[in-house]
């Protein structure tokens, strides 16, 4: 059995059944559901699929909804974000609002969870070591 962090687009994509992605999100998380896997999020990933909701009631009921616990990020991959974060400012990344995907990024690479994403770009780049389920 292994944890997967679910990132912010494959919660919007189950959240959403008609949308481009649904199928695919859902497919794949009742087939990995079924080897047995637990799913989480952490607050990052909460507080950008809040956006869509008017009250944390309405949010919490789709985190329960979805059996997903919301797990807190460790230090450590608070400290790796950041450091990240750095290489990607440094290798001329220009993007403002991608420091939320550091975090993600970090908390599955600090605690060897799996991630499920569709965006793999950042993920693969400055996280290597975290195995990554995409389209």
């Amino acid at each position: 059995m292994s944890v997967i962090l679910v990132d912010t687009c494959i919660v919007t994509d189950l959240a959403n059944p008609d949308g481009d992605w649904f199928e695919w999100s859902a497919n794949t998380m009742e087939n990995l559901d079924n080897l047995g896997h637990v799913f989480v999020i952490n607050p990052i990933i909460y507080a950008e699929c809040s956006i869509g909701y008017d009250t944390i009631e309405e949010m919490d009921a789709l985190i329960n909804e979805l059996d997903f616990a919301v797990l807190p990020l460790p230090h450590e991959a608070l400290f790796l974000a950041g450091k990240s974060f750095l290489q990607y400012r440094r290798n001329k990344g220009q993007k403002g609002n991608v420091l939320p995907d550091f975090f993600i990024g970090a908390h599955a690479a600090v605690e060897k969870y799996l991630l499920i994403t569709r965006d793999k770009g950042r993920f693969s780049t400055y996280f290597p070591s975290v195995d990554i389920i995409i389209p």
